[in-house]
């Protein structure tokens, strides 16, 4: 297709046991299903993302930042994503530490691009996670979708790598539609015109 956004699907939970890759699975298949997607799933499980940073902030060192090697793969999709989809749980009312981590080793990549939100937990479908992240990605200049998708009480909700919900698919649709949109307006914002630093 010729209008397609490449898409970064982001695994956020490194933790044993973890439903998140079957959740990515299920988005991953709703983005392609949807068509405006090249779509890659970039799992943090598979990343090495250290929690002891550099003394020298990432916007100050630029494309020098030492980041680890293993690491290359998630700078790479991040830098030429249009659009990220964060799939995240909820731990104490809040998002993985893995996940902040990966967030704070980088910065332009994130800059003046769309995330969405998957998120799954207890009561909350992992909204709270979902919150925190949209105060943190905004400090970073990217531009949160409202319309997200959260799940709660996964654990009975999901049967076979799929949401029990009937109309799951069709707010995936409606969360797809949306980022795509942002994908295009910024894209094109970008190409035209520097973002101001």
């Amino acid at each position: 297709m010729e209008n397609t956004h490449k898409l970064v699907i982001l695994v956020g939970s490194v933790r044993e046991g973890r439903f998140g890759p079957t959740v990515a699975s299920w988005v991953a298949d709703q983005a392609a299903a949807h068509g405006g997607f090249e779509v890659s799933v970039v799992d943090l499980a598979e990343v090495d993302v250290p929690l002891a940073l550099p003394a020298v902030p990432p916007l100050l060192a630029g494309d020098d930042y030492p980041r680890p090697a293993g690491m290359a793969a998630l700078t790479e999709a991040l830098e030429g994503a249009d659009a990220i989809v964060v799939v995240t749980p909820e731990y104490n009312h809040s998002y993985p530490a893995s996940l902040k981590a990966a967030v704070d080793w980088h910065f332009t990549q994130w800059t003046a691009k769309p995330v969405a939100f998957v998120s799954y937990g207890g009561a909350a479908g992992g909204r709270h996670a979902v919150l925190h992240l949209e105060n943190v990605l905004t400090e970073l200049h990217a531009v949160t979708v409202r319309d997200g998708l959260a799940f709660p009480n996964y654990y009975a909700a999901w049967e076979d790598g799929r949401p029990l919900d009937p109309e799951a698919s069709g707010h995936a649709k409606k969360l797809f539609d949306q980022l795509a949109w942002w994908a295009g307006a910024l894209h094109a914002a970008r190409e035209a015109v520097p973002y101001p630093a």
